[in-house]
């Protein structure tokens, strides 16, 4: 059970028995064959005098007026499905932590050197570039959701690959696999998640990712020091499995694909499955429809991504976040966090425990950061992280500075500074950049951009985890340590200049925002004075006999 579980499960029973019911049936209905009759149950409101109130069906937040927000537990569960994926993502990222140390060892069963350890480190980095942009392209022609599911087969076969490998050369080929499989699940879900979600929420759910990176990145610190080279590649090897059963039983298909395959019917049945039959999907519809018409007088070439004002602003956003979160570091980190501690050298605790307590750590924030990202907004988040980053890798370095020269006093600085570190990155840098990917592009664009995004990002990745065991030779682990600082810094000032914040804005509102048109200042005054009224008709009749 995830930390959300726990947290939804007390939710649940903290309110009305009516409620409780209400989701119980429904997540039954999960994985019932007969799911109307339940789920009719699970979404309908307790509150069955609302339903007779004039405003009870008034849309909100569309080009229709102030819409009532949906029901939330079918986009928590679709949300919760397909972040499997990023789960099984993170068990890829850690699976280098406690296995090249057992490689590269004594009695290794595929003896190799550290040069080639880091080739099997980084290698996904280079899969991710080969399967970004097919992902992306196919999540537009075929859906999202048969795409996402469809990411699990190459998921396996990585594994089944690592089980059986016999030379390095077979772990070279199973680890790009891993990595094409990353870069589409990168390029995918945000996309969904961005599509199927209230923009109240929205960010919540978009944090999920990052939260079943960490997971996925705990479990394996978790279970890595205590079972075999085999049992963990299939301890790994079972959770596409499940990914890839959960996909196709819980996630619905986003109403915006439907719609912009021309299937307004099965885009309705999916508003109305994510947001509940008491829920006036009107509004929402109708602001769909119009932002794909803005898309069908523009073409998702090339030519036309350079051309966009709106997604030239969100490429250039999306790309510096994602490449300030691969020169922060934080992948070498996660791949080496065990051989960092030990030449740390460290007695209190053991390199093997304090790699689980910054797993530990990683998803408790991580956690934190989906709880708040929603309220402290994007930009606030991003600052912090990577402000606080920067001064933890700064004194880090410091820490092998004073290694070197011979004071070996401060050997609790390593855990202290990576625990803070790996904190304050999973409470911003972590999980809002995935976030911001599925709401700053257009549907028309998204899937390409993004895949264009993600073959430069995972390019830069590789090249940091690549030349993380060249800078050590070079510079040592100081000088190796300030200069990830240093980007954290210039990463800062970054987000403070280029980012923008989308708390509590619509995708439509992103996009007007990105392309340079001002939002009414009126705004909320003009529509309080719509449901007005709407709601009390006797102030219309006043109105109407004062003029």
């Amino acid at each position: 059970m995830t930390s959300w579980d726990s947290y939804l499960a007390v939710a649940t029973l903290l309110s009305s028995p009516e409620e409780f019911m209400g989701w119980f049936v429904g997540f039954v209905s999960l994985f019932s064959t007969n799911l109307v009759a339940p789920l009719r149950l699970a979404i309908t409101s307790s509150n069955k005098s609302a339903n007779n109130t004039k405003s009870s069906m008034l849309s909100v937040n569309g080009p229709r007026g102030t819409r009532r927000e949906g029901k939330k537990f079918r986009q928590y569960a679709a949300a919760l499905s397909t972040t499997i994926g990023p789960f099984a993502v993170g068990t890829v990222l850690a699976w280098t932590s406690p296995v090249l140390p057992m490689l590269e060892g004594p009695g290794s069963k595929i003896p190799i050197t550290s040069d080639e350890g880091s080739w099997v480190g980084s290698l996904i980095a280079i899969g991710a570039i080969i399967g970004s942009i097919p992902a992306g392209k196919g999540a537009d022609i075929y859906g999202r959701k048969p795409t996402i599911a469809a990411l699990a087969v190459p998921f396996i076969i990585s594994w089944a690959m690592i089980y059986f490998a016999t030379s390095v050369w077979e772990l070279y080929v199973a680890r790009l696999i891993a990595g094409a499989v990353i870069g589409g699940v990168t390029a995918t879900v945000p996309m969904y998640i961005g599509e199927i979600a209230e923009s109240s929420i929205r960010g919540e759910l978009g944090s999920y990712i990052q939260v079943k990176v960490t997971l996925g990145i705990l479990y394996v610190y978790a279970i890595g020091p205590f079972v075999s080279y085999e049992q963990l590649a299939l301890l790994c090897g079972i959770i596409p499995v499940i990914m890839f059963f959960l996909v196709l039983l819980v996630a619905p298909e986003t109403p915006t694909y439907l719609l912009r395959k021309g299937k307004k019917r099965e885009a309705e049945q999916s508003l109305i499955l994510l947001r509940g039959i008491d829920y006036d999907i009107s509004g929402e519809l109708e602001e769909l429809q119009m932002q794909l018409e803005e898309e069908q007088k523009r073409s998702s070439n090339f030519r036309d991504l350079i051309s966009s004002r709106a997604t030239v602003r969100a490429s250039i956003a999306v790309m510096g976040l994602l490449s300030f979160l691969s020169f922060s570091g934080i992948n070498v980190l996660i791949f080496y966090a065990e051989s960092i501690f030990k030449e740390g050298g460290s007695e209190i605790v053991s390199p093997k425990t304090s790699s689980i307590i910054i797993g530990v750590l990683q998803v408790i924030f991580t956690f934190a950061s989906a709880l708040l990202v929603d309220k402290a907004g994007r930009r606030v988040l991003l600052l912090i992280s990577d402000s606080v980053m920067a001064v933890c890798l700064a004194g880090l370095g410091y820490f092998f500075f004073l290694k070197h020269n011979g004071v070996s006093a401060l050997n609790f600085i390593p855990l202290v500074s990576l625990g803070v570190y790996i904190s304050t990155f999973s409470l911003g840098f972590g999980p809002i950049p995935g976030v911001m990917m599925g709401e700053l592009f257009s549907p028309d664009v998204k899937g390409l951009a993004l895949g264009i995004v993600c073959v430069i990002a995972s390019l830069l990745e590789f090249v940091v985890v690549k030349m993380y065991q060249n800078l050590l030779n070079w510079f040592g682990y100081a000088v190796t340590f300030w200069i990830f600082a240093g980007f954290c810094v210039l990463g800062t000032v970054f987000v403070w200049f280029l980012v923008p914040e989308t708390k509590n804005k619509s995708l439509q509102e992103i996009q007007n925002e990105l392309n340079g048109k001002k939002k009414p200042k009126n705004r909320n005054a003009n529509r309080s004075l719509q449901m007005e009224s709407l709601t009390n008709p006797y102030n219309n009749e006043k109105n109407a006999a004062i003029v």
